[in-house]
């Protein structure tokens, strides 16, 4: 591999772990407001985001529990998904990449980049629902503005760890008959 690409591939490295470590902090910041927004729910406009849902739970709390589990578990999601492609960049060997590893990794990338998509098509719906029910919720679209992204993204990622997992079996069978 050139000097170039193996520049390129620790830059795109770091940036995993720039956006890994964002993912992170906003999973604790909203979990950090969960547990605020029970238990003292005035110091909630001091927290992440200022996200106060504290109406919602006066007037529904299952409504609030069932919008919070969607978001905690999306940006939960989230970090684990870059943690997942941390992982696979920190073991893979680039002169060697086709292995049953970075096959496993590359499927699991998919499996939670099309659950991401398909819980944050879900939530926006249910956000949307709650609105013809008289709660405010467009403070929440950021959560789950990206449903359709994800959605492709996994799709698309889905069908390269298909081939990936086709050009491993052809790597190993070519191993065995040499």
């Amino acid at each position: 591999m050139s000097k170039t690409n193996n520049f390129v591939f620790w830059g795109l490295y770091i940036v995993a772990w720039i956006i890994f470590v964002g993912l992170s902090i906003e999973a604790g910041g909203l979990l950090v407001n969960f547990f605020f927004s029970l238990y003292e729910p005035e110091f909630v406009g001091n927290l992440y985001q200022k996200l106060d849902l504290t109406e919602m739970y006066k007037a529904n709390s299952i409504a609030f529990f069932c919008i919070y589990s969607f978001m905690l578990t999306i940006s939960i999601l989230k970090a684990v998904l870059f943690y997942i492609l941390i992982s696979l960049m920190h073991k893979m060997d680039l002169s060697k990449p086709f292995n049953t590893f970075v096959a496993k990794q590359i499927s699991q990338i998919s499996y939670y980049t099309l659950s991401i998509g398909l819980l944050s098509y879900i939530a926006r719906q249910s956000a949307k629902n709650l609105t013809h029910h008289g709660f405010a919720t467009d403070n929440l679209n950021p959560f789950w503005a990206d449903s359709q992204a994800f959605i492709l993204m996994g799709a698309v990622i889905y069908i390269i760890a298909t081939i990936f997992q086709k050009g491993v079996d052809i790597q190993n069978e070519n191993d065995l008959t040499v």
